[in-house]
């Protein structure tokens, strides 16, 4: 082998290294904004629930702020319930990466009875978080607010 194809081979090995470090992007959070928009009859942007309190958005700490973040914590712990759960114990088969069946109707939300049991789980969890949203006071303050002075 010639030195210039043992660097490019080098090369190569190295950014795949690298590219593994990247975790894949969560398939069905795509579902959850879609079922958030359907529960208020898209009165406000998924986007303003990605950085809310302590809990809403990646990672969580803390105490919730108010009555929107107790969902997004509720929402949380239901997906660690799920990651629990032996029908969701196989691989990118995760609360981040099912896809589930699912319906909307006029804001009414109906997770569809042919999922499997941990798919049906999830859109459960999906479900209820975003009818939890819904119904929830939204306080523009709490929106990116410092976790390290809000959420400890």
């Amino acid at each position: 082998m010639y030195p210039a194809h043992l660097l490019v081979l080098l090369a190569v090995c190295v950014s795949l290294l690298g590219a593994s470090n990247i975790p894949p992007q969560p398939l069905n959070l795509y579902q959850f904004k879609n079922m958030i928009q359907c529960a208020n009859r898209g009165s406000r942007s998924w986007w303003a629930y990605a950085h809310y309190g302590c809990y809403c958005g990646k990672g969580g700490s803390g105490t919730p702020v108010d009555e929107l973040d107790r969902c997004c914590k509720t929402h949380d712990d239901c997906y660690g319930e799920a990651e629990n759960l032996p029908a969701c114990n196989y691989v990118m088969s995760g609360s981040y990466y099912n896809i589930y069946k699912y319906e909307c109707n006029e804001g009414e939300l109906t997770c569809k009875a042919d999922n499997d049991e941990c798919k049906a789980f999830i859109c459960n969890c999906d479900r209820t978080a975003a009818i939890c949203f819904a119904g929830a006071p939204y306080n523009q303050e709490k929106f990116m607010i410092s976790s390290k002075t809000h959420c400890q």
